[in-house]
């Protein structure tokens, strides 16, 4: 029993030092990202191009010529679009939509407890920076665009993509107190009567944007064509695997959702090996990162083909295209699709299209991460706090698994009584192990005692743990979430290490209450892992460390209780 509790306490202490790992990665300082040469004319590669079978090919030749500018066409300006939630850029050359900012999420938060007790202590207050989380940033280094446009079929005149120039009626647009939605107005008009309007749509409160490509054809013939919505990304070339890979850190690349085979990864790597080619009804693609996703989201009644593309100088592309529209003389049609840029909060992903809050990634432990996530936002709308969630989730799993860990306490607690008998066959057959085996096994017999009972509430505790590990890591909700005191953001580690120190002492009067290994080599191992989860977690987030604490008192209590009650009877 004493070797398999060893074994089962090393192997925990390994996953531990594996999460911390992870942590780094996500956490820890970033190596400088090296820029990307950036062309003067953008390459016409990143555009899916039709054919004359008014199909959609790959890359290569038999393609229709398309409209790119040459090196004199004047650089387009931009106008600026700001709700009550974000501010964005949209590009006049074609509608691109760049510089999306969330000015709900701030990168640093400020905290003026946690300044104060600096300053006290002869610390210097932390450099905050308060400038709001930027999403699509235009920047080289950085670059992360929504593009979208159209294809003409066949013989016909180019349609506007998103490298043609539009123009608009006003400079900027804001959402005014009082106004539900704000629409901004982009038009082209080629020399035969054909006039595109890209309309772009945001509401109060919505991370959403849908956008509406209009088509007046009032150019004597039948016009036929169909739309494209991508995404265009240069990914942080820090963006590395580690021990977990597999999906076990935060994932930071492209994503598809199809009818057949509904949520899968697509990684710039998967990009680069092979171009995605697939049709599906509905859907979705997107690229997602730590908290934040990106996605664009045609009609689900209609048939929609995915795609991907790796470009030149580290760049990729991912989007989606419709089925081609025929657009009679004198007649108007329009491609409508939608655009979401923001936090990944579930319920309102859920609202916007299906399979999106999928993009919050437990990995492998969804089927505990996701009922886990559910418990915690109702007791958070219950009491308003992030932090006393944790410890209601806390209790939640304490109760859910009472009967096996009360099971298991009166084991130890068993144990615990016979100890002294163990010591003593251990001495008197300290010569003969076989002999001592036998011994202790009628020992455990007699007294009704399980070994194995006391590894319970070990091999329960480590699957609950690391899903709560993703889910305070994956969930937007804990980012910068206070919950009292100098803790005020449940998703990093504390800052003065006070919680850590709590933990290490909890574990420490927990490991007091069970009985010590006989083998002393052991007995010395066990009492230097208080010490070892201390360091641990001194760098993992407050709120894991909330809920070990929490967990820890729990079992401290429900643990005391038993071994006085086995005291008693005996």
């Amino acid at each position: 029993m004493d070797n398999i509790r060893f074994i089962l306490i090393v192997t925990f202490a390994m996953l531990v030092f594996m999460l911390w790992q992870a942590w780094e990665l996500d956490y820890g300082p970033k190596p400088e990202v090296a820029t990307i040469v950036n062309p003067a004319v953008p390459a016409k590669e990143d555009l899916p191009l039709a054919s004359t079978d008014a199909s959609l090919q790959k890359e290569g030749t038999g393609h229709n010529a398309v409209a790119i500018p040459d090196a004199s066409t004047p650089i387009a300006k931009t106008i600026t679009v700001k709700t009550d939630v974000i501010a964005l850029e949209i590009d006049l050359q074609g509608g691109t939509v760049t510089n999306l900012d969330l000015l709900s999420y701030p990168i640093d938060k400020t905290n003026a407890i946690v300044d104060k007790l600096r300053v006290m202590v002869g610390l210097n207050p932390a450099e905050i920076n308060t400038t709001p989380v930027r999403l699509f940033d235009n920047n080289q280094d950085k670059l992360f665009v929504a593009q979208s446009g159209l294809i003409a079929g066949s013989g016909l005149a180019a349609a506007p993509n998103h490298y043609t120039v539009f123009s608009a009626e006003q400079d900027h647009y804001s959402l005014q107190p009082g106004q539900d939605s704000l629409t901004i107005p982009l038009t082209w008009t080629d020399q035969n009567g054909l006039v595109i309007s890209k309309l772009f749509t945001l509401k109060r409160g919505s991370y959403e944007i849908i956008l509406d490509q209009k088509v007046s054809n009032n150019s004597g013939k039948a016009w036929s064509g169909r739309q494209y919505s991508q995404l265009l990304r240069a990914p942080d070339s820090s963006d590395k695997g580690n021990m977990l890979t597999g999906g076990m850190r935060a994932y930071n690349g492209g994503v598809i959702y199809t009818e057949k085979n509904k949520y899968q990864k697509i990684s710039f790597e998967d990009m680069a090996d092979e171009t995605l080619d697939v049709a599906t009804k509905g859907g979705w693609t997107a690229m997602i990162q730590h908290y934040f996703a990106s996605a664009w989201i045609p009609p689900a009644d209609q048939e929609n083909h995915f795609y991907t593309k790796e470009l030149k100088d580290g760049r990729y592309v991912i989007g989606t295209y419709s089925p081609s529209v025929t657009v009679e003389n004198n007649t108007e049609a329009e491609f409508v699709s939608s655009l979401f840029a923001g936090p990944k909060v579930q319920p309102m992903m859920e609202a916007i299209a299906p399979g999106l809050e999928l993009t919050v990634d437990y990995s492998v432990l969804t089927f505990i991460g996701k009922p886990i996530y559910s418990l915690l936002n109702l007791i958070h709308d219950a009491i308003g706090n992030w932090g006393l969630a944790i410890m209601g989730v806390t209790f939640c799993i304490k109760l859910l698994f009472f009967p096996l860990s009360q099971a298991s306490f009166k084991s130890m607690a068993k144990m615990r009584k016979i100890q002294p008998r163990l010591k003593e066959l251990q001495e008197r057959f300290a010569d003969d192990r076989p002999r001592f085996n036998t011994e202790m096994m009628g020992l455990y017999k007699k007294e009704k005692v399980n070994p194995l009972g006391g590894c319970l509430p070990i091999l329960i505790q480590i699957p609950v743990f690391m899903a709560l590990y993703w889910v305070l890591s994956e969930t937007v909700e804990f980012r910068q979430a206070p919950f009292m005191l100098w803790i005020q953001d449940l998703s990093i580690q504390d800052p003065f290490y006070i919680l850590p120190v709590i933990m290490g002492i909890s574990m420490k009067i927990q490991q007091s209450l069970n009985p010590a290994p006989i083998d002393p080599l052991q007995a010395k191992v066990m009492k230097m892992f208080p010490i070892v989860f201390t360091i641990f977690f001194l760098f993992f987030p407050a709120g894991l460390v909330l809920y070990w604490v929490c967990n820890n008192t729990l079992s401290i209590i429900q643990q005391t209780y038993i071994t006085k009650q086995i005291e008693k009877e005996a």
